[in-house]
């Protein structure tokens, strides 16, 4: 029973990883408003 407690904080390492810094959130948000608008002219 002991060793739920290590899965669970392997579980919550992987969240921590998962996360996206700044900068990173900001080329994303360019990145699908760029997509949108490609999307939109080719219409």
């Amino acid at each position: 029973m002991g060793d739920k407690g290590s899965k669970d904080k392997a579980k919550k390492e992987t969240q921590k990883q998962a996360q996206h810094t700044q900068k990173e959130k900001k080329q994303i948000k360019r990145d699908k408003q760029q997509e949108k608008k490609s999307n939109a002219r080719s219409f």
